[in-house]
């Protein structure tokens, strides 16, 4: 979700999501840096990606009522995280693990890293992720528009992805790149859910002739090349909360976002994030301590203006700012053995199309 940070650091914590796909030299080297220290016997060691934010008080409130001292290892990106976890599958460097997607689920499971049947309760599995995970939060990538950049223009708003490829429209689109960004990453899941495989890198491929801007991650489209923030490009690959986040953080204290969503069908993108057990982890009784811990409502409410995300928990009490986040009514997924099988060579093929 999130005018924030992952992999891609954004001056505002909480949007940016590009959590996948470092080269493997890159990531064993990030390995080296996890803490591996001796650990002691009221330790949990909890793997997050950089994304992740729940107020301090909520995490000192855990351990004070669980007698347990929370060891937070941020791993980086959600892809470096679990390539982390995978290199040190021999002496695991954390008991628990938060932020493992539906796009990053499969591979984990192949890997061997996490409890294939976590402990499930009533409400806690979902679809998208397996009985591995329980769910925390769920997001959606799509494409940001900036108001001020539409009013100059004398073109309407595209209402579907093969508008974009007119020359109209050309020079109008930002995204970052699906092999260094998991925002990047979701969007071109969705383009191949919707188009199908041929369609989506034919789509890719128009996009390249008619303008489109590649970046490394999240941040560098939105604060740098997207027009909302003096950049050339009206459009960028984003999230559906990226406007209240825009009123939220901002410093005249607006009543409108001065950004919005345009959900195109094959364009918006759900991503799911949960929480599980490390395979060979300790400490099993307080790591699903820590399971119903993200699950439970004062974690649920603060992660909507923390990590800019939405709560699973259907009775949460939404923060008055996502007025400003329409959630899309459509959306694509696509099953999580399929993204596991072929996302890899799909990332090859899309890196071949539009930028070589």
């Amino acid at each position: 979700m999130t005018l924030i940070p992952a992999l891609d650091a954004g001056a505002i914590k909480g949007f940016a999501m590009n959590r996948r796909f470092f080269t493997l030299a890159a990531t064993a080297l990030a390995a080296l840096s996890v803490s591996t220290h001796s650990l002691a016997a009221d330790e949990l060691r909890v793997m997050v990606h950089s994304s992740f934010a729940v107020p301090k008080p909520l995490l000192a409130q855990f351990e004070s009522q669980h007698s347990v001292k929370l060891v937070v290892i941020k791993g980086g990106d959600a892809g470096e995280m679990l390539n982390k976890l995978i290199l040190t599958r021999a002496q695991p460097v954390a008991d628990v693990v938060f932020g493992i997607d539906n796009t990053l689920v499969g591979k984990a499971l192949a890997a061997g890293v996490l409890e294939p049947a976590l402990p499930q309760t009533k409400d806690s599995a979902d679809s998208n992720l397996g009985p591995a995970l329980a769910a925390v939060d769920y997001g959606f990538v799509t494409l940001n528009y900036d108001k001020a950049a539409l009013a100059k223009s004398t073109l309407m708003l595209p209402k579907t992805l093969q508008d974009l490829t007119l020359p109209a429209y050309k020079n109008w689109l930002v995204t970052p790149n699906p092999a260094t960004s998991s925002t990047g990453y979701a969007f071109m899941l969705a383009t191949i859910s919707a188009l199908g495989e041929e369609g989506a890198f034919a789509w890719w491929a128009q996009m390249r002739v008619n303008g489109l801007k590649v970046t490394k991650g999240w941040s560098e489209a939105y604060y740098t090349e997207f027009a909302r923030n003096k950049g050339a490009y009206p459009l960028v690959v984003s999230y559906a909360t990226s406007p209240a986040a825009e009123v939220f953080y901002s410093k005249e204290k607006l009543t409108e976002s001065p950004t919005a969503s345009l959900n195109l069908k094959g364009g918006v993108f759900r991503q799911v994030e949960g929480v599980g057990l490390v395979t060979g982890g300790g400490q099993r009784a307080a790591a699903l301590k820590f399971v119903d811990f993200m699950r439970a409502a004062p974690v649920q409410e603060a992660l909507q203006t923390e990590m800019w995300m939405y709560p699973v928990q259907v009775n949460t009490l939404r923060a008055a700012v996502l007025s400003h986040a329409i959630e899309p009514g459509v959306f694509e997924s696509l099953p999580v053995q399929v993204i596991a099988d072929k996302g890899a060579q799909w990332v090859t093929r899309w890196t071949k199309v539009v930028l070589k």
